[in-house]
């Protein structure tokens, strides 16, 4: 039976924890699957993360228990220590693309079609805004027969240049309750870059790096190219 979040909504805690496991498997392969304790860490991380958590490890494993139940997580038994692993495209039925903008709205809260692509780069490459916006149009669109829809698209904020998507995997959302993520999600994006003009050698910082970032990148574009292979993250 197709995952139904109207019939069996995740709680908070189980969407961290399957947000969690769904990030480190693409950037941290050599560690994954991740240990109870590995999994707690990244749930309880102080990036990347919105809100930011202090699960304990009793309720981190009582998550992973219901997870396994819905065949969301697997568990791996070991000589020294059991692992896990996510299994949410199989037992949700959506594509990896639609999957990694799932982890990242469970991770980071409600973000733009531009900041999920942006936040997608270590999990899935998107061409542009466009291939972002097609994904989530289509979880958006996702058919009755299929659970219903996995994303809503909130309205836009007060001050807000573009409005936000939020995903629907704990529950549907009353009008209320999008319009307050709405608020909720525009005022932490103004606090964070109040924080940044607020501290100019933070922001000198921040654009150095994005800039080494960019050069990085550029380079290993035209490596690949000169060898002929795909970049990273693309087929």
């Amino acid at each position: 039976m197709p995952f139904d979040p109207r019939l069996q909504p995740l709680d908070a805690a189980e969407a961290r924890v399957l947000g969690t496991l769904m990030e480190k498997a693409r950037t941290v392969p050599d560690s994954y699957p991740l240990t109870l304790n590995a999994v707690v860490t990244g749930c309880n991380q102080k990036s990347s993360r919105d809100p930011v958590t202090t699960l304990s490890d009793a309720e981190v494993q009582e998550a992973l228990d219901s997870l396994r139940r819905r065949a969301m997580v697997v568990e791996i038994g070991g000589q020294r220590t059991t692992r896990w692993e996510h299994n949410f495209p199989r037992a949700v039925g959506v594509p990896d693309q639609s999957a990694a903008l799932l982890g990242l709205l469970m991770l980071r809260g409600p973000q733009t079609a531009g900041e999920l692509r942006i936040n997608a780069e270590r999990w899935h490459r998107f061409a542009d805004i466009s291939s972002v916006e097609a994904f989530l149009d289509e979880l958006q669109s996702r058919s009755e027969e299929k659970g219903g829809p996995l994303v809503a698209l909130l309205p836009r904020a007060p001050g807000a240049r573009e409005p936000r998507w939020t995903h629907l995997l704990c529950g549907p959302l009353s009008a209320a309750d999008m319009a307050a993520q709405a608020a909720q999600a525009t005022a932490s994006a103004s606090t964070a870059s109040s924080a940044r003009t607020a501290d100019p050698a933070l922001a000198e910082r921040v654009g150095a790096l994005e800039a080494e970032v960019a050069a990085l990148r550029g380079s290993l574009a035209a490596l690949c190219g000169q060898l002929g292979v795909s970049l990273p993250g693309q087929p």
